[in-house]
């Protein structure tokens, strides 16, 4: 039976964090990875909506979970949110060829551009608890945009 989450809002209220703080969640679900990290499968219950159950089962985002539950913990708000964006960042940059010039992953380490994490740290999610990709595109779609390599790129 999966650790059980009651989650005080709906996905689309999910609150903002701190770019920091998804960085430093970034950095946690890494190491965990790193260390083969393992932890339970988790089910979350959104408010607003009984019916809108996610189940974290993946091996990988089971790891990531329990990482940051351990630095941050899952049992308040910023914890949830911060967990939510991260899933919902490492999502989209899976499934957004259009994204790949803001992030370079690599075998030391991972450079994320200031503007996506940025971004990913404060769009809204939708009801499914992702990122809507037309919503970064439009966001992220500015002149000064740069490769991730570049001065500036943020590592994780």
């Amino acid at each position: 039976m999966p650790t059980a989450y009651a989650i005080p809002f709906p996905p689309e209220a999910t609150p903002a964090v701190a770019p920091r703080d998804l960085l430093s969640a970034w950095d946690a679900a890494r190491d965990a990875a790193t260390a083969a990290l393992e932890g339970p499968p988790r089910a979350f219950r959104f408010a607003g909506d009984p019916s809108l159950d996610l189940v974290l089962e993946d091996r990988d985002a089971c790891c990531w979970a329990e990482a940051l539950d351990r630095r941050i913990g899952l049992d308040h708000a910023e914890g949830m949110a911060t967990l939510l964006r991260l899933l919902a960042l490492l999502e989209v940059m899976g499934r957004a060829p259009w994204m790949r010039g803001l992030f370079d992953i690599g075998r030391e380490g991972t450079l994320l551009h200031p503007d996506l994490l940025r971004a990913a740290a404060t769009q809204p999610l939708d009801a499914a608890a992702r990122f809507d990709e037309e919503g970064l595109r439009h966001r992220l779609a500015r002149p000064s945009l740069t490769p991730s390599k570049t001065p500036g790129a943020t590592p994780a």
